[in-house]
C-alpha cells in the first residue's frame, strides 16, 4: 500500500476552482500548495468537491495495475436530489494526461476513499463498508478487500451512524506509524458507548493510539466538519492541518508539531469547505507518481 508520505502529486477536483462557494479557499489553498513547491493539477469532470472518494486507490508503484476502482454508489448520494454530484469516474480517468492514463484494477464493492485509512500493510476503515454490500457475507468481503488493497489486515472501528451517515475512518483515526494511530480527543459530550467501542476496536488490533484536539461541538449542523483536526493532508514531509478560527487551532498545530519532528507542518484557514462536510483529505487524491 502507498502511504501518505510516499505520495509527491496532488489532484483536486476542477469544481474547487470554478464552484464561487469555493473560490476564496481555493485561491488561499493554491497559494499555500505554492510556497510549500506541491505540484498539483484540477481534475476534469468532477460534479463535487471531494475526490478523496470516488478516485482510484493507489496500492502499488511497480506494476501497470497498481490502482483500484471501487464502485462509487454511496448510500447517503441514493436520494435522486444528490445524483447530479455523482462524478463519472471513467470520464475523469480519460480526461487525464496522455502522459499519466491508469487502468485500475475495477471493482463492483462499494467503497468511499475516504474510508480507506492507509499503513504499509494494512487499513483501517469504518464498519459501515458491510452494510453498503449486504450481498457479500463478512469473511468473503474483507479477503476481497484484502486482496485489493494488497494488504495483510483491514481493521474496522464502529460508525456512530445516528450522527454520521457518511462514515469514513479519515474523519475518526490516522496512523501514525505502524504501531501508534492517531484519534479525536472524544469528550464527554459523545456517546460513552461509541468511545469505548472505537477504542476496543484500535486497542483489540494491538495498536496504541494518542488523541489530538477535535471540537465540532458547537457547530449547527452534523454535517460541518469544523473542528475536525484529524483530516489533515499529508505529501512527502509536508502535512496540511485545516484551521477554523477555534481555540483548538493552536493545540492542534503544537500537538502535530511534537507528533511529527521531521514534517513541516502547514496551516490551512478551511471553513468555507468543512461547512460541506469535508476537510483537507476529503479534497485531495494524492499519489505517487
Amino acid at each position: 500500500m502507498i502511504i501518505d508520505s510516499e505520495t509527491n502529486f496532488l489532484y483536486l477536483s476542477k469544481k474547487l476552482n470554478t464552484d464561487a462557494r469555493y473560490s476564496t479557499f481555493c485561491e488561499r489553498f493554491k497559494n499555500v500548495l505554492n510556497e510549500n513547491d506541491i505540484q498539483y493539477k484540477f481534475l476534469e469532470n468532477t460534479k463535487d468537491i471531494w475526490c478523496r472518494d470516488f478516485m482510484p486507490i493507489q496500492v502499488a508503484d511497480d506494476k501497470d495495475d497498481n490502482f483500484v476502482q471501487f464502485s462509487y454508489n454511496p448510500d447517503y448520494l441514493k436520494p435522486n436530489r444528490f445524483q447530479s454530484t455523482k462524478s463519472d469516474v471513467n470520464k475523469i480517468l480519460s480526461a487525464l494526461p496522455n502522459n499519466f492514463r491508469i487502468q485500475p484494477k475495477k471493482s463492483n464493492l462499494i467503497v468511499d476513499g475516504g474510508n480507506i485509512v492507509r499503513e504499509k500493510d494494512k487499513v483501517i476503515m469504518c464498519d459501515k463498508v458491510f452494510s453498503e454490500n449486504p450481498l457479500y457475507k463478512e469473511k468473503t468481503l474483507i479477503k476481497k478487500l484484502e486482496e485489493l488493497l494488497e494488504v495483510d489486515r483491514i481493521i474496522f472501528v464502529p460508525w456512530q451512524k445516528e450522527i454520521d451517515f457518511i462514515g469514513h475512518a479519515d474523519g475518526m483515526v490516522r496512523f501514525l506509524d505502524e504501531k501508534t494511530v492517531l484519534i479525536n480527543d472524544y469528550d464527554y459530550e459523545e456517546d460513552g458507548e461509541f468511545v469505548s467501542s472505537f477504542k476496543a476496536s484500535i486497542h483489540n488490533a494491538g495498536l496504541d493510539w494518542i488523541e489530538i484536539p477535535y471540537n465540532p461541538y458547537d457547530n449547527k449542523f452534523d454535517l460541518d466538519a469544523s473542528g475536525i483536526y484529524i483530516n489533515y493532508l499529508q505529501i512527502l514531509d509536508i502535512i496540511f492541518v485545516p484551521q477554523f478560527k477555534f481555540a483548538e487551532d493552536d493545540k492542534a498545530m503544537k500537538k502535530l508539531k511534537s507528533l511529527f519532528p521531521k514534517s513541516k507542518i502547514v496551516p490551512v484557514l478551511s471553513n468555507e469547505i468543512a461547512r460541506e462536510g469535508g476537510v483537507l483529505n476529503c479534497i485531495s487524491w494524492n499519489i505517487k507518481k
